[in-house]
Formats: structure tokens, C-alpha cells, sequence
């Protein structure tokens, strides 16, 4: 049995490697053009985690407070359990760090503080809440 040789000879139609990289090189550009436009919406994206955080870091405080007629700086103690940052290693997911920095008789303020510069200008972004789910973001990145 061997192969039939007119097979074999017949040109088949197909890219050249040239044409490959003259498209590629036209994407990467059109990529450099968008990025710039489309990192506010990065950090929008990701400012979701801090808000969503915060909100349950504000419910948990309330039901501490329901139970113990005091607020608790100590995030254990409320039942929060912080999630690996991304820059603890390959396993970190969470852009934020959620930490208690007041209490007090009537209230507490709650803050997340990211771990990640998102747009690369040397400024983290930082989120705050208080006991009346007053949310606000303290530094934009």
C-alpha cells in the first residue's frame, strides 16, 4: 500500500507565516490603543469585591452588636474570615485587605485597603464603612 504521490505534491492553499504576524502585530496595537480606556473599568470591576466585602463585614458588626451590645474590632470575633491576598501567593484571590480601625460606644468604621496598585500610578485604592452602611470610597486608584 503506498500512498498515492499526487496527493503528496498538491499545494494546499494557507497563511504564510507572514500574513500571520502582520495580523497579530495589527491586534497588539489595537489592544495598546484600548487599554488605556478600558483600566477605570478594571478598577471598577474589582472596587466590587471591596464594597461587597465591607457590606458584609457591616452586617456581621450588627449582629455582634445585637448579641454583645458593643461593637468588636476583632474580625475572628465577628465571624469574617479574611481570604488569601493575591500577593500571598498562587493561592491569594482577594484584592483587599478588611480590617476594623475604630470602635467606639455608638458605631465602628470598617476599611478595605487594596493590596494591588490597579492602574499602576503608585496610589492603593481604599474603601470605608460605618455602622449605618455609610459606604464610601476615601482614595480612588
Amino acid at each position: 500500500m503506498r500512498p498515492d504521490l499526487s496527493l503528496l505534491r498538491r499545494k494546499l492553499n494557507a497563511y504564510t507565516l507572514t500574513e500571520i504576524l502582520v495580523v497579530l502585530i495589527i491586534i497588539g496595537i489595537l489592544v495598546l490603543l484600548a487599554l488605556p480606556n478600558l483600566l477605570p473599568l478594571i478598577t471598577k470591576a474589582k472596587s466590587l469585591e471591596a464594597k461587597t466585602q465591607l457590606s458584609h463585614v457591616q452586617l456581621l458588626e450588627e449582629s455582634y452588636f445585637y448579641e454583645h451590645s458593643k461593637y468588636s474590632k476583632d474580625l475572628t470575633e465577628i465571624g469574617f474570615v479574611q481570604a488569601p491576598l493575591v500577593t500571598d501567593g498562587k493561592d491569594g484571590k482577594a484584592n483587599y485587605r478588611i480590617e476594623i480601625t475604630n470602635v467606639f460606644n455608638t458605631g465602628f468604621i470598617a476599611k478595605a485597603t487594596s493590596v494591588v496598585d490597579f492602574n499602576g500610578n503608585g496610589v492603593f485604592n481604599v474603601w470605608e464603612i460605618d455602622q449605618n452602611k455609610n459606604l464610601k470610597e476615601t482614595t480612588a486608584d
